[in-house]
């Protein structure tokens, strides 16, 4: 599951996950060290070989830098291709709620919430086309995986309406699982 922030990625894999049974992987929440701190990127690599291993998982996030790890272990990978303005507005809603979950070690207070998510703002808009990167990547290093992209809400609840975790329907199957 990829896209940029506020494209809705948590919900859906949430949504997903209770349908299909599958472990969810919130990749945000393996990713910080306590206090914040940004592992390097051979230690978050190698933190995501492991965390990947399984036979079946979700794995929710949008660490561009390490989407060639994610394809080499799944067999579909969705991609959510939300308007930035939609996913602006949501980060902008969402300075205004604390998450449900934090990475082990780290503290969140309800200004540093805000500061965050709205510092996302300018990056969405810089970032609006990074759906077609993240599409570059898969087409290198996921020709094995089948690959969709949802365009808008409806899309999404129709697929997850249709959704039956003993089969696999003929539109996206399954969020970066195996």
């Amino acid at each position: 599951m990829t896209g940029q922030a506020g494209s809705g990625k948590s919900t859906f894999s949430h949504a997903l996950a209770a349908k299909s049974g599958l472990p969810l992987i919130h990749l945000d929440l393996q990713f910080w060290k306590p206090g914040w701190v940004e592992p390097s990127e051979a230690e978050w690599r190698e933190k995501q070989r492991r965390i990947l291993a399984g036979d079946a998982w979700i794995a929710d996030g949008n660490y561009k830098e390490t989407l060639d790890l994610r394809l080499e272990r799944a067999d579909t990978v969705v991609v959510l291709a939300t308007p930035w303005w939609r996913c602006a507005g949501r980060a902008f809603l969402r300075g205004f709620r604390m998450p449900g979950q934090l990475p082990e070690g780290c503290e969140y207070s309800a200004w540093q919430r805000l500061r965050d998510e709205w510092r996302l703002i300018p990056a969405i808009w810089r970032d609006r086309r990074a759906n077609e990167d993240e599409l570059a990547i898969i087409a290198q290093h996921g020709r094995h995986v089948s690959r969709h992209v949802f365009k808008s809400k409806r899309a999404i609840r129709e697929f997850l309406d249709g959704f039956d975790a003993g089969h696999r329907p003929a539109g996206p199957p399954s969020c970066g699982c195996r």
